[in-house]
């Protein structure tokens, strides 16, 4: 997976944003995160589903049977946290919703409305994705 980000990323950079291929025609963003146990900075390259000022980011994985670790990370984030969206580096602020929580379903179903291949990774897995929600300053 590692390889798969940095050639993500370094798409991402090179295009101000833009990647094709599978996510053409979406909404990416490069979400840093400090690591929570680590303090290193992680770069993680996520479809954005924009939702009013904000953007709604999935915990899937791709049905992995964990959550990624971004989704621990950002919890642990006091603060804002940087993302790169189009050729901006902007602080933003964040959320984790999980889904337990009553704004889970409705967020989800934002997401899952944009990534269509929502559907496959639920079949992979028994866990319900955690979503972010994300919005620049």
């Amino acid at each position: 997976m590692a390889s798969l980000n940095e050639t993500v990323i370094a798409e991402f950079r090179a295009n101000g944003g833009v990647l094709g291929g599978h996510w053409e025609g979406k909404s990416t963003l490069l979400l840093h995160t400090p690591g929570r146990k680590s303090g290193k900075n992680f770069v993680h390259p996520v479809v954005a589903a924009p939702h009013g000022n904000s953007y709604v980011i999935c915990g899937s994985q791709g049905g992995a049977p964990v959550d990624p670790q971004w989704v621990a990370n950002l919890e642990a984030v006091d603060g804002p946290v940087t993302i790169e969206l189009g050729g901006r580096t902007l602080a933003a602020a964040h959320r984790v919703v999980r889904p337990d929580d009553q704004e889970w379903e409705r967020l989800y179903g934002v997401f899952r409305a944009y990534w269509p291949d929502t559907v496959e990774y639920e079949k992979r897995t028994d866990r319900q994705f955690p979503v972010g929600v994300i919005t620049p300053r």
